[in-house]
């Protein structure tokens, strides 16, 4: 998937990723921004996913997954 497509994709469903945000800051993960719960979720696509299953990865993306993820991330980047 390119990053146009990603970049439409997150436009259509930022108030998603915002509200799975809010729902990790009232767990006490403050710094999760919607960005973030989009790169999470988009990095394990290939293709363009179906509308459906992209909603309902973000709307089932628990908190032990984002930080495994995260974790992931911070090992690649260093």
């Amino acid at each position: 998937m390119d990053e146009r497509h990603k970049q439409e994709l997150f436009e259509e469903v930022r108030s998603l990723c915002e509200s799975k945000a809010e729902e990790f800051a009232m767990l006490g993960y403050d710094n999760v921004k919607a960005e973030d719960v989009w790169e999470c979720v988009s990095s394990a696509y290939k293709q363009v996913p179906a509308m459906h299953q992209l909603v309902n990865d973000i709307l089932s993306l628990k908190v032990t997954k984002y930080m495994n993820w995260l974790m992931i991330q911070m090992y690649k980047n260093s």
